[in-house]
């Protein structure tokens, strides 16, 4: 019998160390005994993201091009743009999407996140959608460039084949980046049982086809524990991508 892989990696070794080390030096201000491995993997990925945010744009049309070493950005110092009324409990938990525009883009999507809305049967495949820019590239033994990328997670409402809800997005962005916040929200979820407002805004300039990123706005509703507005940049490592197409070269 095959002995199962550990999903830790260096990193989250490292940063589980730092985890256990602010418990030891809380004072007995963090209840580290009902902790367990993937609390201190949390922390870990909540630290690496924080580190990760070292530059800040007042609006999403303020952003620079990508700079070739911050992935995720600040916007508007990681404070949502939701007004008090988008903050409503009325309706209970719902989700939303943009029309496709007229190249078939995607558009932003809302949503009003909380456990009843999570799913409980597994992902099925999505290899049918297409978003716009798909020209899909390999970039090692393993790994391709391009994720079919939600806007609205599938751990969250279960949203799936839906193409107003798919774009092309980059493994770095997906898997590495984007991926990681929405664990953070999720796990915030399920142990609170609070609302989140969620709001994804996919960022394309002119008529290209593959967005730049995506502003990721979150904010929970009953009490102020969970606050982000971030860019995360569409981009991969090694790799020139024309957003105008899709198309991908290796740089190094």
């Amino acid at each position: 019998m095959k002995k199962k892989e550990s999903t830790l990696n260096w990193k989250h070794v490292t940063y589980i160390g730092i985890g256990l080390l602010l418990v030891l030096f809380s004072s007995g201000k963090v209840a580290y005994d009902n902790w367990d491995i993937q609390d201190a993997v949390q922390v870990a990925e909540q630290i690496h993201a924080t580190n990760n945010l070292t530059k800040n744009y007042q609006t999403l049309a303020e952003l620079s091009d990508y700079d070739g070493q911050h992935q995720v950005v600040k916007i508007n110092k990681n404070q949502p743009f939701f007004q008090q009324a988008d903050l409503s409990l009325a309706q209970g938990g719902w989700q939303t999407f943009s029309n496709l525009d007229r190249l078939n883009r995607v558009g932003v999507a809302n949503a009003l996140l909380h456990r009843d809305l999570m799913p409980t049967e597994k992902r099925q495949s999505i290899a049918s959608i297409y978003p716009t820019g798909w020209k899909q590239k390999k970039i090692s033994k393993d790994e391709m460039l391009y994720n079919r990328s939600h806007l609205i997670g599938f751990q969250f409402t279960g949203e799936n084949a839906n193409l107003r809800n798919l774009f092309t997005g980059t493994k770095a962005l997906n898997q590495d980046e984007m991926s990681g916040y929405e664990n953070e929200i999720a796990h915030y979820i399920r142990k609170s049982n609070n609302h989140v407002r969620y709001r994804v805004t996919p960022y394309f300039k002119g008529d290209e086809l593959v967005a730049r990123g995506v502003e990721i706005e979150a904010q929970s509703v009953e009490d102020n524990d969970l606050r982000m507005n971030i860019f995360v940049y569409n981009v991969q490592p090694g790799y020139t991508i024309d957003y105008r197409t899709g198309s991908a070269v290796k740089t190094k």
